[in-house]
Order: structure tokens, then sequence, then C-alpha cells
């Protein structure tokens, strides 16, 4: 015998419709509820829901995504070659905070590699055909044209940090200026007095509020700045750290934009016989398992990098049920900056 509601009054499956009279509204709010929309009051949410629990309707989803001019896909984009990626604790935080967000949804999840000129073209005429219903953009470059090719094209779409103050999408970011400074002034505390940075890459808005906040505290006590470009890399740090080394040789500490080329500097530094952290303090970023794991273990600046992950799909799928792009709405910029935290250990 079937239970209470599972069929409609045709004697079949539940409609929409059907949903909509029990509920007491119009077809387009069971829809807007379906579809996850934020323009929808709570009273009449819950009314929609139960509506559907007591009939037991079941959407029809590729019906509803045709219906909408959707896929029920969105794409994880990184404008970088595949082996950073795979090298890179941060990317692999990212994909673990989206996908964890990402399960209770319908969607699915691709993942595209745009590190070079033939990916990026192909890249476009991917996104031209609209096979996606939005975009996540991680790692990107202050003249990277994606960004802007994704607001040509209208595609809803979130980016992991801002490529500039003004940036016109809605973005995610952790407090890139405040763990920069926070890392310096720890150092100063420690009593250190040539301290230096090795930087991530400068086209990187975020590597850029880093230096920002290590250069401020560090003129803020009286102290000059000591910086050598890096690109996030083990092999820059490594190398960064040898001519900090050639430039000042009384060099007491390093503060090291990533923990991936904090690993680098290390092996630098004890190569020319400094220990850490008795002869050179060592501080990272991220707080990855490579930090806890280094010998000693790093001082790091932890960013919740799962936890941006998460607010880039949310943010995301709100741009998606709205249908249209907050560039175009003309609204308040969606930008989310979450906080970071010095984890201190034995390296410095």
């Amino acid at each position: 015998m079937a239970t209470h509601g599972a069929r409609g009054r045709s004697g079949g499956r539940p409609t929409l419709e059907e949903v909509a009279a029990r509920a007491g509204v119009g077809r387009g709010t069971v829809s807007r509820v379906i579809n996850g929309s934020p323009r929808v009051s709570d009273a009449t949410r819950a009314a929609v829901e139960a509506a559907v629990a007591e009939l037991g309707y079941v959407p029809n989803t590729a019906a509803r995504a045709l219906a909408a001019n959707r896929t029920d896909a969105i794409a994880l984009v990184v404008p970088e070659p595949e082996t950073r990626f795979f090298s890179e604790p941060y990317f692999s935080d990212i994909l673990r905070g989206v996908g964890a967000e990402l399960s209770d949804t319908e969607m699915q999840l691709l993942l595209i590699f745009a590190g070079n000129d033939r990916e990026r073209k192909r890249l476009a005429q991917y996104l031209a055909a609209h096979r996606v219903d939005g975009v996540l953009l991680v790692s990107v470059h202050a003249d990277d044209p994606l960004p802007d090719l994704l607001a040509q094209l209208e595609i809803p779409s979130v980016i992991s940090g801002p490529r500039s103050a003004g940036e016109t999408l809605p973005s995610v970011d952790s407090d890139n200026y405040g763990g920069g400074r926070s890392a310096a002034e720890h150092l100063l505390s420690r009593g250190r007095e040539h301290i230096a940075h090795i930087t991530g890459m400068p086209d990187v808005y975020g590597a850029q509020r880093r230096i920002d906040g290590y250069r401020e505290a560090m003129e803020d006590a009286g102290r000059e700045p000591l910086i050598e470009s890096g690109d996030f890399t083990e092999e820059s740090g490594y190398l960064a750290a040898q001519r900090l080394l050639s430039r000042n040789p009384l060099l007491d500490a390093v503060f090291a934009g990533s923990d991936v080329m904090a690993a680098g500097a290390r092996q630098a530094l004890r190569e020319a016989g400094r220990r850490i952290p008795e002869d050179v303090a060592l501080v990272g970023y991220d707080d990855s398992a490579i930090a806890r794991h280094m010998d000693p273990p790093l001082t790091s600046v932890r960013q919740p990098i799962e936890e941006m992950g998460r607010h880039m799909l949310d943010l995301l799928l709100t741009e998606i049920a709205d249908r249209r792009p907050a560039v175009s709405r003309g609204l308040e910029r969606r930008q989310i900056v979450v906080a970071t935290e010095l984890v201190v250990r034995a390296s410095s």
C-alpha cells in the first residue's frame, strides 16, 4: 500500500503545481525554494518544504536544469601548472572545503587547469558555451584575463583573493596584511635584529599584502626591511635564503610567505651551517601539515583554507541562485576576509 502523499491527484508523481497548491504559494516560489534561492522568506520556505515532504515530491533535476538553462555543474579553475596544484597544500585544502560544502547539493564539480595559453584558450571556448553554472577561480594573478572573461560572459564567479583593492568580483581571502604583520612582530619580540621576508609572487595581491604587513611592522620598530622574491615553491625559498645570506651574513630571522618556501629556506640555512632557531628563527605561512612535521616544527601563520573554500562555494551558490553576477546587478561587492592566527612552534 502506498504511503500518504506519495502520489499526486493524477495518480502519478506529485507535480510542482500540486506542491504550490498545498503550500499556498505560486509555482515560481516553489521553484525558487527548490533551487536554493535566498529571495524567499523563512516562513514561505518552511511551508514549501512541508508540502514537498507531505506529497513526497521528488524534483526532476534533469528537466529542471534544462528548463532553467542550467547544467548543475560548477568549475574549479586553477590558472597554474598541474605540478603546482599537486605540490602545494593550499590547493588541496581549498578543494576539500569546496567538496565538503558541495556534498549537500546535487551539483557536480569539475577541476580545470589553465596554466598555459593553450589551456586558457580551450577554457575560454568551454566557458563561452555555458557548460557550467558558475566558476570558482583559485590563485589569481593581477594580469589574469579570466576574471574579466567570466564577467563578460555573465557567468557567476567567485575568486580566492581579490586582484587588487578595487576588485569587482565576489572574493574570499584571509587577512594577509595582519598575517604578515603578526609574523614580523613575533620575530621582533624574540629580539631578532635582521629579519628578512621571502615573498610569494609579486603579482598576487595576497602576497603584496603580506609584504605590506611585514614592512610596516619593521618600519614601526625602526628596522630596515630585507626582502627577497620567491614564487611559493620550495626551490624559490631555497634560492632566496641563499641570496639573503649573501646579502646579510648577520641574518637571524626569516619570514617565508608560505610553508613550502620555508621548507626550502630551512634547507639552505642548514647547508650554510645555521641552526634553527638558535642562529636563525624561521616562520612560515599557511600552517599546513608541512609546518607541523618539519624539524624543528615550524611557527606559521594559520589561514583557515578549508573554511575559505566553503565560503567560496556558498557565495557562488548564492550568485547562481540569483542567476545574475554581482557585477551586472550593481550591488555592493561580496567580499569575505577571514582572520589569520600565528601558531608558535619551536622554529622561532
